[in-house]
């Protein structure tokens, strides 16, 4: 009779230790499932104009339910308020351009979102530097030789200088980029500055597109354009690193320099023929 009592002893010991393995095993798997809804964001800062770009996911996908969500500002205001579908993969996203009157607080930005029920929710924070009055547009820039003023608004992004190249006929724009999700620069250029015809001095005609390079490389598709009688205004995206964008048309006003060495030219013309008539005048007459 001993040996039974020890096989089944053997056999109870067994058990008990696939017991305590399979509970060992067991503890990670609840361990491992995910919060009901998850938030994140791309950066955990941003500047005037940059894109935010929210990402997350969701445990069970609730058909019919988008997730809601908020932008909270620094000083407690709301900013934003967003509708987001829901994946088949149970993912969700948007972009969000930081920047704009509700924008003007700098410091920390709080985005909560809220899926079906209050006990589906979940938020994070990023750092934002606060927008200039009237947000991340209508910046001004004067070339030398015309009264008109050209305007723009750069997302992701600063405009350091905008310079004419007579030889090329263009503008040449150099930027500094703020976004690692790239941008987007929207120009309007007085036809006084630079223009684009396919008449035979490039000032008349009918318009013809203008071409863009982008540190060097020429765009796909012609930019997006709007036009009136006095300006045309581009619409030009860029990635992240880009450093210039030059704009060629068919004729580009001169720089202030160029100006100053053909007026010179014509003084002294004029001075030279004022010249020769007064000595003629003064030739005695036989």
């Amino acid at each position: 009779m001993v040996a039974p009592i020890s096989n089944m002893s053997t056999l109870y010991a067994a058990i008990a230790v696939f017991a305590i393995l399979a509970t060992g095993v067991s503890i990670p798997a609840y361990a491992q499932i995910i919060d009901a809804i998850t938030v994140t964001t791309d950066q955990d800062s941003y500047e005037d104009g940059d894109i935010i770009t929210v990402t997350g996911q969701v445990r069970d996908r609730l058909s019919g339910y988008p997730v809601t969500l908020q932008v909270i500002a620094a000083n407690g205001n709301l900013v934003t308020v967003e509708q987001i579908d829901v994946s088949e993969d149970k993912t969700y996203g948007v972009e969000i351009t930081a920047g704009g009157a509700l924008w003007r607080s700098a410091g920390t930005y709080t985005i909560k979102v809220l899926y079906g029920t209050d006990t589906r929710t979940a938020e994070t924070t990023f750092e934002f530097a606060g927008s200039a009055p009237g947000g991340p547009s209508g910046k001004t820039f004067k070339i030398e030789g015309s009264d008109d003023l050209i305007t723009y608004s750069i997302r992701g992004g600063k405009v350091i200088s905008i310079t004419p190249d007579i030889d090329a006929k263009s503008l040449i724009i150099e930027i500094e980029t703020t976004s690692s999700n790239g941008g987007e620069l929207t120009i309007t250029l007085p036809r006084s500055v630079i223009d684009s015809r396919f008449g035979a001095d490039g000032m008349s005609g009918e318009d013809q597109d203008f071409i863009v390079l982008v540190d060097g490389s020429e765009l796909l598709e012609s930019p997006a354009e709007v036009s009136t009688s006095r300006d045309r205004t581009l619409t030009i995206p860029f990635e992240d690193g880009t450093t210039q964008i030059e704009i060629i048309g068919t004729w580009v006003i001169p720089e202030f320099g160029t100006i100053a060495v053909i007026i010179l030219a014509v003084a002294i013309i004029s001075i030279i023929a004022v010249t020769s008539r007064s000595r003629l005048n003064i030739l005695p007459k036989y």
